[in-house]
């Protein structure tokens, strides 16, 4: 028999659930994932059903009991990341939620945020929240909410609503409805949040016609955030801690506790991120984030957000069905010697990052009729290269801090032909981590250091955590023939 504790993680993420059974030594032992409805009522729009999220997390966590070695006695505690911006509003009586989950790829709320740009708020909520006002993140998501859905604005004044990133919402329920906390992370991608102050900000709650009242308490994401209490949960009285947005719980699970150190994040979209320590401005483009609130402390993060990474291999798979796996992906790619000029600029919900264009629509250029599937594929994988060299340039720029490689995370670090171009785009060395979970091995690390797992960071940096390298091949010609391709592209949609 064992001693030995191990730590459970839930990622929520855009796509689906995955639980990790993870060891002190920082080792995965175990993981089960299941995937959620995705919702597209209009062009657009995307929602997810906050009940069947959550319906999953119990489902994966009984998964658990029965074909892993998690049990009641050995469990030290829970943590999350989990999908920012996306935002639940429920009954705090009954728990249910008045409508589904408003999700941070959805663009119903551009012409809200462009009125608020054209009366002149643009710089108010930029200076408060170092972010942009743009339908990404979720304050104008909760206020259509409020407009639109039968008596909301009504319940939500008379105190009967409460609302919150998909953290919340999970903590909430796995607490039996007795705890509404979230943690500096997600709380600062709401829009709603004064990043200076470290508080929620009346003039934005005014602004978007937002009860104060509807908010979570927000904490250090390696506090404790409460205990288990739902009955129909498989463990009671489990710890609840590691509380982090699914991007920086990917910064922190790259260990880049030092400033200067970035990872991308390849997922639906993909997140650029910077470790700053302290405030660092984001403009032309870039947003300024709380990186994590750890013992009190905050630190901060420049973020380069892109809308659409793996999503545009997906539409490849599911819409144009141009592969049947998304494995295929490499093989095809990998079968041409050169895009011949050809490239895909995937704006399907806009552009992100640098560009920060909500309306603006994807387009292939410089198709010819030898223009094949591969060449379209090639495009496609390509783009996300593209737009992570986009948004380092500009951190390069605005941080003054030369970065000399790219720690990277995510699903689509198992394509070496992606890894391999984004190594010769940025000209620099990329660090591909062969855990694809980072996102769950940052909100174990902060969960461990918050039960006293682990001590400090200087203990985690020691934990061995296995990756590939790639380095840069490209000729300086051919790299800048390639990308001034895709800025003319880029350009091409931008005037459309």
């Amino acid at each position: 028999m064992t001693n030995e504790k191990y730590i459970l993680s839930i990622d929520q993420s855009t796509s689906g659930t995955k639980v990790l059974l993870v060891n002190t030594r920082g080792q995965i032992i175990h993981k089960c994932s299941v995937s959620h409805t995705q919702y597209y009522p209009q062009a657009g729009w995307v929602e997810h059903d906050p009940v069947e999220i959550y319906e999953n997390v119990k489902t994966l966590l009984e998964e658990m009991v029965q074909t892993s070695a998690a049990s009641q006695d050995n469990l030290a505690v829970l943590a999350i990341t989990n999908q920012r911006e996306t935002i639940v509003v429920w009954d705090k009586e009954t728990g249910i939620p008045v409508y589904n989950a408003i999700v941070w790829q959805c663009r119903r709320t551009s012409d809200n945020c462009q009125e608020l740009k054209e009366l002149g708020y643009e710089h108010l909520i930029q200076s408060k929240t170092g972010l942009k006002a743009d339908p990404y993140f979720s304050a104008s998501k909760v206020k259509w909410i409020m407009d639109h859905v039968d008596g909301v604005k009504d319940r939500a004044r008379e105190g009967e609503l409460l609302l919150g990133t998909i953290d919340s919402w999970l903590i909430w329920k796995l607490t039996g409805g007795n705890v509404h906390a979230t943690d500096y992370t997600n709380a600062s991608r709401t829009l709603l949040f004064n990043i200076h102050t470290l508080q929620w900000d009346d003039d934005l709650l005014e602004l978007f016609c937002i009860p104060r009242e509807m908010l979570p308490e927000v904490k250090d994401s390696n506090e404790l955030f409460g205990v288990t209490e739902d009955p129909a949960f498989p463990f009671t009285q489990l710890p609840i801690s590691g509380i982090i947005g699914d991007s920086q719980g990917a910064l922190f699970g790259q260990k880049c506790f030092e400033p200067g150190m970035a990872k991308a994040t390849y997922g639906t979209g993909t997140s650029v991120l910077m470790q700053t320590d302290e405030m660092v401005d984001g403009t032309n483009g870039l947003v300024t984030s709380i990186a994590w609130g750890m013992n009190g402390k905050v630190s901060y993060a420049l973020e380069g957000i892109i809308n659409s990474t793996g999503d545009t291999i997906k539409w490849l798979k599911d819409q144009l069905e141009l592969i049947d796996e998304i494995d295929e992906a490499e093989q095809l790619a990998s079968s041409i010697s050169d895009n011949q000029g050809v490239y895909l600029v995937p704006a399907f919900v806009g552009l992100g990052a640098p560009y920060w264009k909500p309306y603006t629509r994807a387009a292939i250029m410089g198709m010819s009729r030898n223009t094949g599937k591969p060449h379209i594929v090639r495009a496609a994988l390509e783009s996300i290269a593209y737009q992570v060299k986009d948004v380092i340039e500009l951190m390069q720029s605005e941080s003054n801090i030369q970065i000399k490689s790219v720690k990277v995370d995510g699903g689509a670090t198992s394509n070496r032909f992606l890894m391999q171009y984004q190594a010769d785009m940025l000209d620099s060395d990329v660090i591909a981590s062969e855990v694809a979970e980072l996102s769950s091995m940052g909100s174990v690390y902060l969960a461990g250091l918050g039960v006293g797992i682990w001590k400090s960071t200087d203990e985690i940096n020691k934990l061995n955590q296995d990756h590939e390298l790639y380095r840069p091949l490209m000729t300086s010609d051919v790299r800048d023939k390639y990308y001034q391709g895709w800025k003319q592209s880029v350009n091409g949609v931008l005037v459309y």
